[in-house]
């Protein structure tokens, strides 16, 4: 069996509301040539039940089913592991892609020989009503960069894995897809943006990346714990962290 071109990380737990539309999301790609590792964390709603049928429908979607419930880090490297494509893509379990979004994230990638590149997205509400809101996309950003402005959403990232290595996420249990960007970017690569939104970001009341207080202690917790930041520079970044996230919320 050949290998697919992509590879689409997605994590699930108990996603029975969002899954399906997202997984037509990607089944309604223009470019074909993609397999979909979804790895469920053990989730007690009828989740299952759906990647199961879709399996058997599609034999490009591969479900890994977790025994017991260990967060979204050993999810997605898991499906990491089992990834068979040059390039490596990201899409949580309630969040969308445009139809060309494999297609010109590919072209964009190999015509400029980026390894990393991420895009803007849209917003939508839990309802799938858009929002007409726009995050947008540095032209590029660098370690030093991202660790001011944690700009890249992980459902817009394609990494082409012969130019950054085999990656896994540290096991966190927010923020780890964070720390991975940053790991890719401190050893000299930098993320490329793209300033078309691909990709459609759901905001879902009550989510672990909806609780902005939670997501600002675990980035301290990067700066300090995972980059091993001094004090002083942590402090810093953590300020124009902070200020970034305050003017995206106020320009989206």
């Amino acid at each position: 069996m050949s290998s697919p071109s992509v590879s689409v990380i997605t994590p699930s737990y108990n996603a029975e509301k969002f899954i399906q539309e997202t997984i037509n999301s990607v089944k309604g790609q223009t470019m074909t040539d993609w397999e979909m590792i979804i790895v469920d964390d053990c989730s007690s709603d009828r989740t299952r039940d759906i990647l199961k049928e879709n399996a058997a429908i599609d034999s490009r979607i591969k479900v890994i089913l977790l025994e017991k419930n260990s967060g979204a880090a050993v999810a997605r490297n898991t499906a990491l592991k089992n990834a068979r494509g040059n390039f490596i893509a990201f899409l949580d379990s309630d969040d969308l892609w445009k139809p060309e979004k494999l297609e010109k994230q590919i072209q964009y990638m190999k015509k400029n020989d980026f390894a990393f590149t991420f895009s803007a997205y849209e917003l939508m509400d839990e309802e799938s009503q858009m929002l007409q809101k726009v995050i947008k996309a540095p032209e590029s950003i660098d370690y030093k960069g991202l660790l001011k402005n944690t700009i890249i959403g992980c459902l817009t990232v394609m990494l082409d894995r012969s130019k950054v290595g085999d990656v896994q996420m540290p096991d966190i249990r927010t923020r780890q897809d964070f720390a991975l960007w940053l790991s890719i970017l401190r050893k000299g690569h930098i993320a490329h943006g793209i300033q078309e939104p691909l990709s459609i970001y759901r905001l879902v009341e009550g989510s672990i990346s909806s609780n902005k207080l939670k997501t600002a202690k675990r980035n301290w917790y990067v700066y300090r714990e995972i980059e091993k930041l001094s004090l002083p520079y942590a402090s810093w970044c953590f300020v124009n962290y902070a200020f970034y996230a305050l003017k995206k919320r106020l320009e989206a």
